[in-house]
């Protein structure tokens, strides 16, 4: 028996669930048997009549190239000599009622360009991976005291071929460079694709996925894909990709129906189908359908090197009733919402990846409350490395979208997420979802004039940078890109050569990164309420915030100042954790950020003066729509005064506010609070 055959113990693996590596088996595979070469096929069709393999070599008909059930298991094997790399080719299933159904391959790692679905037979065993010190690097290294700033990228519309060859996609190849040295330039730790599995409408983005095991034909083959992910690597680049195990489409050639009965999604149409998003659901509890996720999710990771995977819509998946109306659902076994087979299942997926793959993120987009998700199974959570932190997006989104002069009565917006920002080990998103479908540009959801909005949004960048988790932000919102975006044409990279404003908003998120990454206050406990230490998080009345992150040393800590108003504050007072030299290491206002450039770079000493609850306090310049941060060595002060709440000496703002702002804050008499 030749080793690249299905064998009885490929059979009891991949019927327990549990054969991590069935994409080494099913699929299409060169190989040789009886000194000819050839192509080995396998296909799980557990419900047909019969299976055959057909392509160009046989005229696409039915029949002529039989494919044989292993014993009794529904899985269906042929070697046929002669074939090669390239050749094109599909399954022909025979139903029960006699049908001929068509069908791509499962585990197929390549496919025709759409609109055509045919599979690719490949070869995966040739690329040479220069990575070996990236792989070994990510195993040893505590990522939650690491920086980690993911640029969330869609390739086909992250820059256009403006020669229209190839339908206008640029290829993995000639997009390596270009990106990396792009997210170089920024200061980004991570790339994050989306729409890399293949699918065959653009308009899905990549979330309506026929080829699992395939990297879109887009850009070129799986070897090219290879590529990308190696150059990245040594590059010093990170590489996430989104992956979509929640649901799959009806396409005639996919996963649906895939014999003629349900075999990939759940029978009952209760569970099997998401009506609102068109699509089947997958049956969590039948092992062969786990295996094939669980070795999928393994696959782009230990063949293909990627770093870690977003798995799309996990509250989907989560809950029976999502996305369904009372008596289009059916309930668990104890007549819950619950579902037990999909939270088995992803608990099962994140245990195999740390144990096989220590190192490899495994990120959550969960909309809810939903308790523990990125807590290990072990102790009963979900397992996740990460949990996207959608509250804060909606939260801090409203409130930013809010016209300053009201922003007092919306101060919990800004402030609610810190009361659960430990409780998950949390990445905040700016995702590609908040900049379409008339949700408008992440410069334009800011009010107010042109200035104002640009001003807005370096704060809103700003309190993104210092809030503790790690971040993400989608491709042109770093610009400041006026339009929305489209998967249809290429960002607007003019704006960076023709327009100054977006050229300093591009300088200032550049910035931004680079400090994240350099000021270890700002990561390294992203996850523990040590990094973190309120000043005054009530002052709704000035819309300002003022926290502390801490290092681990006590060394080089930051002070973040923020002012979400228009209102210029001179002299402003803010109290402090300890006494000591405080040095301001960032301002939003430099001119070449396209500030005003009013305020020199201050250095203050913290003075025996109670504010804001605290013993010390020092005074500073706050510019308009301000992100001040100034750096400290923490030092237990020696002397505490006893400071009753709320009557500690006030001192009065001097402001100088323009005329043409539309409101102006008279005195700093509101915002103190014991509760914050």
């Amino acid at each position: 028996m030749n080793d690249f055959r299905i064998t009885e113990m490929d059979r009891y693996l991949f019927g327990a669930g549990t054969h991590y590596e069935i994409y080494n088996k099913m699929g299409a595979h060169l190989a040789c048997e009886n000194g000819t070469d050839g192509v080995y096929f396998a296909v799980w069709a557990p419900n047909a009549r019969s299976v055959s393999v057909v392509g160009d070599f046989n005229a696409w008909l039915p029949g002529r190239n039989p494919m044989l059930c292993v014993d009794h298991s529904g899985i269906y094997d042929i070697f046929i000599p002669g074939l090669k790399k390239g050749d094109l080719y599909k399954f022909a299933i025979e139903t029960k009622w006699g049908d001929i159904l068509f069908k791509a391959d499962p585990y197929g790692n390549q496919s025709q360009m759409r609109p055509e679905t045919a599979s690719v037979v490949t070869d995966l065993s040739n690329w040479q991976w220069s990575d070996e010190q990236w792989q070994k690097n990510r195993k040893s290294v505590d990522t939650y005291s690491r920086p980690m700033s993911v640029y969330e990228v869609h390739l086909g519309s992250w820059k256009k071929d403006e020669t229209g060859n190839n339908c206008g996609f640029r290829t993995y190849r000639a997009l390596a460079a270009e990106l990396a040295d792009y997210v170089t330039y920024m200061g980004y730790t991570h790339v994050e694709l989306i729409g890399i599995a293949e699918h065959p409408f653009d308009g899905s983005w990549g979330y309506q996925v026929t080829g699992y095991y395939a990297p879109t034909s887009r850009y070129g083959d799986a070897v090219d894909f290879m590529y990308f992910v190696d150059y990245l690597h040594q590059r010093g680049i990170g590489v996430i990709l989104d992956w979509v195990p929640a649901h799959f489409p009806k396409d005639a050639h996919g996963l649906g129906k895939f014999d003629g009965e349900a075999v990939y999604e759940h029978p009952d149409q209760r569970r099997g189908e998401h009506a609102h998003w068109g699509t089947y659901v997958f049956d969590y509890a039948r092992p062969q359908v786990k295996n094939f996720l669980v070795a999928n999710a393994l696959f782009w990771i230990e063949k293909f090197h990627v770093d870690g995977l977003r798995v799309d819509a996990v509250a989907s998946m989560l809950y029976l009733d999502y996305g369904r109306e009372g008596g289009q659902w059916l309930p668990n076994k104890d007549g819950g919402r619950e579902n037990y087979e999909a939270i088995e299942f992803l608990k099962h997926l994140n245990s195999i990846v740390a144990k096989r793959d220590p190192g490899t993120l495994v990120i959550a987009e969960e909309s809810t409350a939903f308790p523990m998700v990125s807590r290990p199974a072990e102790e009963g959570g979900l397992g996740f490395t990460y949990k996207w932190n959608m509250g804060w997006m909606h939260d801090f989104l409203e409130y930013m979208k809010t016209d300053p002069y009201f922003r007092q009565y919306h101060h919990n917006e800004l402030t609610f997420s810190f009361s659960y920002a430990f409780s998950e080990n949390f990445m905040l998103v700016l995702s590609h979802d908040e900049v379409v479908h008339l949700k408008c540009s992440m410069i334009n959801k800011m009010p107010g004039e042109l200035e104002d909005k640009f001003g807005n949004l370096r704060a809103a960048y700003g309190l993104m940078m210092a809030h503790p988790g790690k971040k993400l932000l989608f491709m042109g919102q770093d610009f400041a890109q006026f339009r929305e975006w489209s998967e249809e044409r290429s960002l607007d990279w003019f704006l960076l050569d023709h327009e100054k404003k977006n050229r300093q908003m591009n300088n200032y998120m550049r910035d931004l990164l680079h400090m994240y990454s350099a000021w270890p206050a700002m990561f390294e406990q992203d996850c523990q309420e040590a990094g973190f230490e309120w000043i005054n998080g009530a002052d709704a009345a000035h819309n300002m915030l003022t926290f502390c992150r801490m290092s681990r040393s006590k060394k080089k800590c930051l002070l973040f100042h923020f002012n979400f108003s228009p209102v210029v504050y001179e002299n402003h007072r803010v109290g402090v954790l300890c006494p000591g030299k405080y040095t301001q290491v960032f301002t939003s206002d430099l001119p070449e950020y396209g500030g005003s450039g009013r305020f020199k770079i201050q250095e203050r000493v913290a003075a025996e003066e109670p504010w804001d609850w605290k013993d010390y306090s020092i005074c500073m310049d706050v510019p308009a729509y301000g992100v001040l941060a100034f750096e400290f060595d923490y030092v237990k002060p020696t002397k505490k005064k006893k400071v009753r709440a709320g009557v500690e000496k006030m001192q009065p703002a001097r402001e100088n506010a323009d005329p043409a702002n539309a409101y102006q804050v008279n005195s700093h008499k509101a915002g103190h609070s014991q509760s914050n």
